[in-house]
């Protein structure tokens, strides 16, 4: 060893001392080259990085002279440095650079991409795939780096047809190298090979575990309006609309958003044509199974008007369970036309639970019920014989039906219109939507019936004449209607009587239509009174017998009074048989 004030020998000393430090040198060199040969250009080096400057990061590279990288090399566009002192980093000389006192010039960079073009040659060799960021649009496709610069078209950019490329940009993915050209330069990369080779590994793990009645986790892919497609790994399955919800839905949407994750049964699996039914509601207990527990016969509950239909109104209790409220339940009256004039779509009402049917999933429901029915009740309000005001709802062949309050019609008959008038249809004396007054016939509550009359509010004419008339008064009547069989006469309004053919005098019989004409005045006799069938008999025939018999009794009276000849006696015949 050299003494203090020595000066150091070479190092490597230039002849050896001995031939024993000749062979130790010799090992010296095998083992540490570096220190001595300068690396070849272009030769890929591996560094340490040992401290980092404003400007520079210093690396030791393994040669007797520590390297320099520009700061710039290792610095992201926002001025981020990605290295830090103790990083092991890939350099190699840059003879090209401005050399710097004490310092080898290197280059990452440089390095990086003979390092990046290794690594994609392994890949594209071996099918392997590569991590790229998609740096933004360019003709035909997209400029993706993948430590070099390659290019992507855009029929690669995905398993189906992407309508927005721009929407990739900035993204990292995963493609696969199609083509690869080092001495120009080029690389062409897919990320729908890197996709398809992903889901064909995922779907094959996931049909092997994959079974009827497993519970498993998927991402909505789509949504369509039957129903929405789930991705279970690699392989889709449908969620049909009717299986996500034991509620009521009209789409999808209402319930699922693209990527939202979701846990599904699957109901069906063709493992051949690898198709996959899936159910969301069957994940969940079914409501029905409880409902009688819920909704108690009687209970009053508040649910949600979901749907009108001409018969009736559905309402969600709850998520999967309606129940319906039949139009015959909305309100004790009957002139209801159309649930809608009660209830509308999205109201919150009250109602009471008639009956629950969970085999079949049915909630009979009503509305009127949370009221009194007012036929209970009628018998207190009203009374036989009592007059009441009311409208003309309807009008039938049969009759008039009179609303006399809410819920509450009565009938009244064709044949209580009216006491004499033949009435051939209630349109002759009422018309709809007429306010007019009743008079109670009969109150039957337990059938919800009324009988109403109109003609009972004035006096019965034929009561009224079977009163005042006997068998044989005389009476004067109007000619009404003529048949075959006699005429019919009005005695008074709305009396008629019936006067036979054979009731007309000799002269008169057999033409008695033909001679007496409608609207003819003329007397009559009551010869029959027949009450309980409103049958009054007529006769002109008797006015006549009458007429006789007063003049026979004259001259009775007048043979009394003096001795009659026998050729007055024989006159006196002769004359009342021409009569």
């Amino acid at each position: 060893m050299p003494g203090p004030g020595e000066s150091k020998p070479a190092y490597p000393p230039s002849e050896p001392s001995s031939p024993a430090e000749a062979e130790d040198l010799g090992h010296l060199l095998e083992d540490y080259p570096s220190h001595f040969a300068p690396p070849a250009e272009g030769e890929l080096l591996q560094g340490h990085v040992l401290k980092i400057t404003a400007t520079d990061v210093i690396v030791d590279f393994g040669y007797k002279s520590e390297g320099l990288v520009p700061l710039s090399q290792f610095q992201l566009p926002d001025g981020t440095v990605t290295v830090k002192v103790g990083d092991t980093v890939d350099v190699m000389v840059d003879r090209h650079a401005d050399p710097v006192e004490g310092y080898v010039v290197l280059s990452h960079e440089r390095a990086a991409r003979l390092r990046n073009w290794d690594t994609l040659e392994t890949a594209f060799r071996d099918g392997l795939l590569v991590s790229g960021r998609v740096l933004g649009r360019i003709k035909g496709g997209l400029s993706v780096d993948v430590g070099v610069l390659a290019f992507m078209p855009g029929s690669q950019a995905d398993v189906r047809p992407v309508h927005n490329l721009d929407s990739l940009i900035g993204q990292d993915i995963a493609v696969k190298i199609v083509k690869l050209n080092r001495r120009r330069g080029n690389a062409v990369v897919s990320r729908k090979a890197a996709l398809e080779e992903e889901n064909s590994a995922r779907k094959s793990a996931t049909l092997d575990h994959l079974f009827e009645g497993a519970i498993v986790t998927g991402v909505v892919k789509n949504l369509t309006d039957y129903g929405a497609f789930i991705d279970l790994g690699g392989i889709d399955g449908l969620l049909h609309v009717s299986d996500i919800s034991y509620g009521r839905i009209q789409h999808p949407s209402e319930v699922l958003q693209p990527g939202a994750e979701v846990t599904v049964k699957v109901l069906k699996f063709d493992r051949e044509r690898e198709r996959i039914s899936l159910g969301m509601k069957q994940v969940v207990p079914d409501p029905w199974t409880t409902v009688h527990e819920r909704y108690p016969v009687g209970a009053r509950v508040i649910g949600r008007v979901v749907s009108i239909t001409d018969y009736g109104s559905f309402v969600e209790l709850e998520p999967g369970v309606e129940g319906l409220i039949h139009i015959s339940e909305m309100t004790w009256s009957r002139r209801m036309k159309h649930p809608s004039k009660v209830v509308k779509v999205g109201d919150q009402v009250e109602c009471v639970v008639l009956d629950v049917k969970s085999e079949s999933r049915r909630v009979s429901l009503g509305i009127k019920q949370l009221e009194a029915d007012p036929w209970t009740t009628l018998a207190e309000r009203y009374s036989v014989g009592s007059v009441v005001k009311g409208r003309v709802r309807k009008l039938t062949d049969f009759g008039a039906f009179i609303e006399i309050e809410e819920g509450i019609d009565g009938l009244v008959h064709i044949s209580d219109l009216s006491w004499g008038k033949r009435i051939k249809h209630p349109s002759e004396v009422l018309k709809k939507g007429q306010i007019t007054d009743a008079v109670i016939l009969a109150i039957d509550a337990a059938n919800r019936r009324l009988s109403l009359g109109v003609k009972q509010l004035q006096p019965d004419a034929w009561e009224t004449f079977f009163h005042s008339h006997n068998p044989g008064d005389i009476v004067r009547g109007r000619v009404t209607r003529t048949t075959s069989f006699g005429v019919f006469v009005e005695l008074a309004p709305g009396v008629e009587g019936l006067c036979h053919q054979s009731e007309f005098p000799a002269g008169m019989r057999g033409g008695a239509e033909a001679a007496i004409a409608p609207g003819t005045e003329m007397d009559f006799k009551i010869i029959k009174m027949i009450e309980s069938d409103r049958k009054i008999g007529l006769s002109v025939r008797a006015i006549a017998d009458d007429e006789e018999r007063s003049r026979l009794a004259g001259y009775h009276r007048q043979a009394a009074a003096a001795t009659m000849t026998i050729e007055e006696v024989i006159h006196f015949k002769t004359d009342r048989k021409e009569n």
